[in-house]
């Protein structure tokens, strides 16, 4: 296979077939999306056996258990991305929505109008049921979307990409709308990165490698997070059994996921009292913990963390612990070592939660949650395509507007300027 030559002919289809999208009415996008759910329920079996294929592949190569996991479709969560697709189908559609309409001393009406991207260029690794998400908000959004998922999800991608497209075209959505680069070779990544002209954004979602690469090699604009290193602070004026309860979530009930929380901070005045029981329930758990000196005086068993700890997306049941004096000491831990991603603090004070909330610099701040609510569907964005700790266009979970940029549109009866 030619690779330079399929990844030109998919990104042509794809920017082809955006010029229709941007049009098409929302009844058409939201009956392509209800019939792509119906397809994967009713192809579930098939999507599963090939998935088979996938996590055999993965356990030949000696995959963590986390990326297994992550690679993994499970009966529910097949049934998550049937109703991901039509919990999008339901939500309004930013296409055409006019923004800021004034009328100038002149008459002229002036206003902003939401319009599709374009081509939406989407690198991924790990999972699949990804494919499904971005496609249904890059559709309802009018965008098309060029897929390249990684070679540990060949087989799942390749299914779901064909059950995506296939019902896509029965609903009148254009050919090329929903293409994915049905290749592993890691030329076609770089092919995308250069179809300037035909791909308008670039969003990677997967490890630092890949996303580093994109950003190093991409003649294409993109939006990125390298990283989730999340922090949970448990202040001197906490609930204690909720910080337990939302600590315990944020690490142990899936640790694979960039809103996992990596690093736990604790006010000195509540530390003797909250580590003993929540230590144990995390070493149960599975969860390694690596603390600093303070801590390792309360917990002489645990490892001691170091530099690199507090700069570490463990992806695993890892946790590194620091205590603290104040909130200042906490918010410049976490804009220092953070990732601009998402952080939590555990309080019951009103004003330092609004401190908090106010100094800490990143995409999602939370106040009494956990930091694995960061989540598009979480959030009423029925999916994300990715989450952005950029700050140009888009920042936190990416959904339908996140998608969309605008274009000034004027009205006017006949006015010159003189």
């Amino acid at each position: 296979m030619n690779i330079q030559q399929h990844v030109q002919e998919k990104a042509q289809a794809a920017k082809r077939a955006s010029y229709k999208l941007s049009t098409l009415s929302t009844q058409i996008k939201n009956d392509a999306l209800c019939g792509m759910a119906k397809s994967i329920e009713q192809h579930a079996d098939l999507i599963q056996l090939e998935n088979a294929k996938d996590l055999k592949a993965g356990k030949e190569k000696d995959l963590s258990a986390a990326m297994l996991d992550r690679l993994t479709l499970t009966e529910k969560r097949i049934a998550d991305m049937a109703a991901g697709l039509r919990e999008v189908a339901a939500l309004p559609d930013p296409v055409g929505a006019i923004e800021r309409m004034v009328r100038r001393p002149n008459g002229l009406q002036i206003g902003k109008m939401r319009v599709p991207i374009g081509v939406i260029g989407f690198i991924y690794e790990s999972r699949p049921n990804v494919t499904a998400d971005s496609t249904a908000l890059c559709l309802k959004s009018g965008n098309a979307i060029l897929l390249r998922g990684g070679s540990e999800a060949i087989h799942s991608n390749l299914c779901l990409a064909r059950l995506l497209s296939d019902a896509a075209q029965t609903a009148g959505v254009p050919e090329g709308a929903v293409a994915l680069i049905e290749t592993t070779d890691r030329a076609a990544v770089t092919e995308m990165l250069h179809a300037r002209g035909l791909v308008d954004l670039i969003i990677p979602r997967g490890g630092k490698g890949l996303i580093r690469t994109v950003v190093e090699n991409s003649l294409i604009p993109v939006i990125k997070h390298y990283e989730g290193v999340c922090h949970v602070y448990v202040d001197d004026e906490a609930d204690l059994d909720m910080a337990e309860r939302i600590v315990f979530n944020a690490k142990v009930q899936r640790p694979g996921v960039c809103n996992a929380m990596e690093t736990l901070l604790i006010h000195s005045d509540v530390a003797d009292i909250l580590i003993p029981g929540l230590f144990g329930q995390l070493t149960q758990a599975g969860v390694e913990l690596r603390g600093c000196e303070r801590t390792r005086e309360i917990a002489p068993e645990i490892a001691e963390a170091t530099e690199k700890d507090w700069r570490t997306e463990y992806l695993d049941l890892i946790l590194s612990v620091k205590i603290v004096d104040s909130l200042e000491e906490a918010m410049a831990h976490i804009n220092t070592y953070g990732s601009a991603h998402t952080d939590a603090i555990v309080t019951e004070n009103y004003f330092t939660a609004r401190r908090f909330v106010g100094g800490v610099d990143s995409s999602s701040v939370m106040v009494n949650a956990s930091t694995r609510f960061s989540d598009g569907g979480e959030y009423g964005l029925g999916a994300e395509i990715g989450i952005s700790t950029d700050k140009l266009h888009a920042r936190g979970p990416m959904g339908l507007e996140e998608l969309t940029t605008y274009k000034w549109v004027v009205y006017g009866e006949g006015q010159i300027r003189e």
